[in-house]
């Protein structure tokens, strides 16, 4: 049987895991799909390289997905037609400063580091700041690329702290690193992660699409039940040797919630849709944001799920 090749690129992190379990057991191929899986180093590049056709299918923030719909992302691409056809975490966001960063107030003068200032997270943490109580002149923000190098910059002292997912938010705290906040305590409900593909690929790819869904949703089953539980911890650390069996518990928790992890079904939440909505039209540069539909089509994915 011939299969379908695609060229997914995603953010580096736990959430992954559906990912790495389909590709394990062959759920993709059983679905017709070839995945040859690749992660970015920030959001500039897989937006590129997506846009480009060098990627077909992106793992990415959902407001990812809005700011170059409204022409607001990190870098100028013209005429593009991305739209999330799946969901995939509610995640959440946690503020990881330095040890000794104890308090909003301590940040003054301080920088902090995101992928992009104007797109995925930075949003969530320029809202947290705001409420408590700190203007943009109090700090500073640099754009440093995706979890990885943010957490290692912070690490490193130059800067003092970045919004981390799992496992960087495990490995931090295990460091002596603190919490100072979480998206989840912020926001009742926040479309972290979704899938994304442009709208020409996917209408002359259908099968290719739907193929990769099928396959995702079988990985992701997988991995959300508890008899899996511990393979699934194993599959995680093999692909991720930066987590250390010490906080592969805690980041394997966070993962498995609902409301800081994997979203059964891959559904879009959308409350958690209309909050990233929200954030954009507040912290962006264009205005309300109130259509769903123009970041949305969940046609495919309503082909396989039901």
């Amino acid at each position: 049987m011939s299969h379908i090749a695609i060229d997914l690129i995603c953010f580096p992190g736990a959430p992954n895991l559906p990912i790495f379990a389909a590709l394990k057991k062959g759920w993709f191929e059983e679905a017709g799909v070839s995945v040859n899986m690749n992660t970015t180093p920030n959001s500039a590049f897989q937006a590129e390289n997506l846009a480009a056709g060098k990627f077909q299918i992106a793992g990415t923030a959902f407001d990812n997905v809005v700011a170059y719909q409204e022409g607001q992302g990190a870098v100028a691409l013209k005429d593009t037609d991305f739209f999330a056809f799946m969901g995939a975490t509610q995640v959440e966001l946690a503020f990881i400063t330095a040890p000794d960063i104890k308090s909003y107030a301590d940040l003054k003068g301080k920088s902090l580091a995101l992928d992009a200032l104007s797109t995925g997270f930075a949003f969530c943490l320029y809202e947290m700041l705001a409420k408590n109580g700190l203007s943009k002149a109090d700090y500073q923000m640099v754009p440093v690329g995706a979890t990885p190098a943010r957490w290692e910059s912070v690490k490193a002292g130059q800067h003092v702290g970045t919004l981390t997912i799992e496992p960087f938010t495990s490995i931090a705290r295990n460091q002596g690193f603190h919490a100072l906040d979480t998206s989840t305590t912020v926001f009742p409900a926040y479309q972290g992660g979704a899938f994304a593909a442009s709208r020409a690929w996917a209408a002359a790819n259908p099968d290719a699409l739907k193929g990769f869904i099928r396959g995702y949703l079988k990985g992701l089953a997988w991995t959300l039940d508890p008899a899996n539980r511990d393979e699934a911890s194993a599959i995680l650390l093999e692909n991720m040797p930066e987590i250390k069996p010490q906080v592969v518990g805690a980041v394997m928790n966070s993962l498995l919630s609902p409301r800081s992890g994997l979203t059964p079904k891959a559904a879009m939440l959308m409350e958690g849709v209309n909050t990233v909505l929200d954030l954009r039209s507040r912290y962006g540069s264009g205005g309300r944001l109130s259509d769903p539909a123009k970041y949305i089509d969940l046609t495919y994915y309503r082909d396989v799920a039901g």
